[in-house]
């Protein structure tokens, strides 16, 4: 396959590495002063899944860069609150078979890709393994929950190309199947993030430590059951019945299997980044105001983020 990665970050490292030592022709996209960097010291990837060094076909430091390039994939791991500028970039550039994969964390990345891209070039990911950016270029696997989920929302392309695309993603080393209900899992990852991942970025623990203690674990119940309150009012469906059968899963399963995991968004603001919580525990809150739907627990979650993101960010200025 010919495929650009676009956001050279913990995830993209992983995807852009190990598909081009799987064989496929990679182009990289990011900042310049990030693409400096993996010309320098190329790809590397370690942790749960192996040591792996690779250097790509291609660095470019801007998506106008892919013109003129025949891409069969691109994978969108850049930050949610990027997502529309970068596919607004990507439809100018790609061609009408190319396929756009989101995976990324958060509500809304679908939407925000569609008002520029065809939904039928667009595959969304539900993406649950772990990885820690360790430099430009560097990127440590930590954990995974279960396989990547690839979808059509719309059921709009066609199952043997996604099988296929799911098939080179497994034997580059990243465990990959196909849904006819991506959606789904993609709302069980949000459900996942919003309870550890903003609080993991509050309390700077691992996700196994938000597990063990009384009020953390009372909070990301609340989490949980005012996002199910949520789908309800919207007529969403997950995985799970309802919010009790979600939290039987997600402390029998999930958090063990991850336990040892730092929020992504922890590491945000250690480096002084704006952080995705607008669109897990934010989007949250506004989609509950929508739909009359009370959020009182997200809400102080999304604004203890907030905070904390904005002294951060302060300190470092």
């Amino acid at each position: 396959m010919r495929v650009a990665v676009v956001g050279m970050g913990a995830l993209g490292t992983v995807y852009a590495c190990l598909l081009k030592e799987r064989g496929h022709e990679v182009v990289g996209v990011d900042r310049p002063q990030v693409i400096d960097a993996v010309g320098k010291s190329g790809l590397r990837v370690t942790g749960i899944w192996g040591e792996h060094a690779q250097a790509l076909d291609a660095l470019v430091s801007g998506v106008e860069q892919l013109a003129g390039r025949e891409l069969d994939v691109v994978v969108v791991t850049v930050k949610s609150f990027d997502t529309a500028a970068v596919s607004q970039e990507l439809a100018r550039v790609i061609a009408p078979e190319t396929l756009v994969v989101l995976a990324q964390n958060g509500y809304g990345n679908f939407e925000a890709a569609a008002a520029s891209i065809p939904p039928r070039q667009l595959v969304l990911a539900r993406v649950i393994f772990g990885s820690e950016t360790l430099a430009a270029g560097a990127s440590k696997v930590t954990v995974i929950a279960d396989d990547v989920i690839l979808g059509s929302p719309a059921n709009l392309i066609p199952g043997e190309r996604l099988e296929q695309l799911a098939a080179e993603c497994s034997a580059a080393g990243i465990p990959t199947r196909v849904s006819d209900q991506v959606l789904r899992y993609v709302w069980g990852k949000i459900i996942y993030n919003s309870a550890l991942n903003s609080l993991g970025a509050i309390l700077e623990v691992p996700y196994g430590r938000l597990a063990e203690g009384e009020d953390s674990r009372a909070l990301m119940d609340a989490i949980v059951r005012e996002i199910f309150a949520v789908l309800s009012a919207m007529g969403e469906q997950t995985l799970w019945p309802d919010a009790e059968a979600y939290l039987e899963a997600f402390y029998g399963s999930m958090v063990p299997s991850t336990a040892q995991h730092h929020a992504s968004m922890l590491q945000d603001i250690q480096r002084g980044r704006r952080t995705e919580i607008e669109a897990l525990n934010g989007a949250v809150v506004r989609l509950g105001r929508t739909h009359g739907v009370p959020t009182p627990v997200n809400e102080v979650v999304t604004r203890l983020v907030r905070a904390k993101e904005r002294l951060r960010a302060e300190a470092l200025a």
